[in-house]
């Protein structure tokens, strides 16, 4: 299986991920209330995601993460979309990724021994769908069989795709993590990142260890790095510290802006987070981390930050 991370490996200190779409997207304007989240511009707005895709390769990013993360097809048959029709806004999400790289290849000049960003296709947990906060939790209460089933039908439509990989993402429990194995194995030759949500720096979002999910990525061919995302940036070197000890494959991290969330106002509490991603991107490159980039509420600005820092 060909690793599309290694050729970056080999010719750069650290290979940068972009940071948050869907906040990114409300900074701008976008409104996103509803269940779909950001996936929901797909239909209503998608020069918006190419817009920001666009801004992120500015600011240094070398791998895209497509707008897939909130993708379903009961999501979107929420809003009265066909089976086929879902499928067509699936590789969708990653055409908007592939014309955004276009864009900025032109505008940079790139020669072919320039090494094109990468598209990884968002593979987002099954509370991301639920739309109540259990993807922080992992809380679901369903078993393996039932997470295969549901996530299949948009796994089957982005390896259709141009994508380069999967970025499973924000994965909180050990049962999702086992689905989403059973699901690569089934794939053989794609490749994918495992990022799991943790409350703390020892235990995923769901409370179990942090180490066990590490275990299970090490043992499965198909993930080629794996770490931690949406988690505050105060835990991720002790996060870094574990996975290193559990396997040798690559590590990542894209935690988010660690402000902390008002729920009674329902709004970000402004100042409460980090400021400068210059120096803890330093250490999470010092703690193992090759793959660094952001989420929640990081910006196209942080992403800059991070670049420069590992350059």
């Amino acid at each position: 299986m060909f690793n599309p991370l290694t050729p970056f490996l080999e010719r750069r200190k650290a290979i940068i991920i972009d940071g948050a779409l869907a906040t990114e997207l409300e900074r701008r304007g976008a409104d996103l209330s509803d269940a779909l989240w950001s996936a929901r511009l797909l239909i209503d707005a998608p020069e918006l995601i190419r817009a920001v895709h666009l801004n992120y390769l500015r600011a240094g990013a070398d791998v895209l993460i497509t707008a897939s993360y909130q993708a379903s097809l009961e999501g979107f048959r929420r809003r009265g979309l066909n089976e086929a029709q879902v499928r067509t806004l699936f590789r969708y999400s990653v055409q908007l990724a592939s014309e955004a790289i276009e864009q900025h290849l032109i505008e940079t000049r790139a020669s072919a021994h320039d090494l094109r960003p990468l598209i990884a296709a968002s593979i987002g947990p099954y509370g991301a769908y639920l739309a109540d906060g259990s993807e922080y939790r992992g809380d679901y209460g369903v078993s393996v069989d039932a997470l295969v089933a549901w996530h299949r039908p948009r796994v089957s439509a982005l390896i259709e795709t141009e994508a380069d990989l999967f970025a499973c993402e924000t994965i909180p429990c050990l049962v999702e993590v086992e689905a989403l194995i059973r699901l690569l194995q089934e794939c053989h030759e794609m490749p994918a990142w495992l990022a799991c949500s943790c409350r703390d720096g020892e235990t995923l979002a769901s409370g179990e260890p942090f180490v066990e999910a590490v275990k299970l990525a090490d043992a499965c061919e198909q993930i080629v790095a794996v770490g931690v995302n949406c988690t505050a940036p105060r835990h991720i070197e002790s996060l870094l510290h574990i996975a290193r000890a559990a396997t040798d494959k690559p590590l990542l991290c894209y935690p988010n802006s660690g402000e902390r969330w008002d729920a009674a106002a329902r709004c970000w509490v402004e100042g409460t987070g980090v400021t400068d991603f210059a120096e803890p991107a330093r250490q999470w490159y010092a703690a193992g981390a090759r793959l660094i980039g952001g989420c929640c509420r990081t910006t196209p600005e942080d992403i800059a930050v991070i670049a420069q820092a590992l350059a």
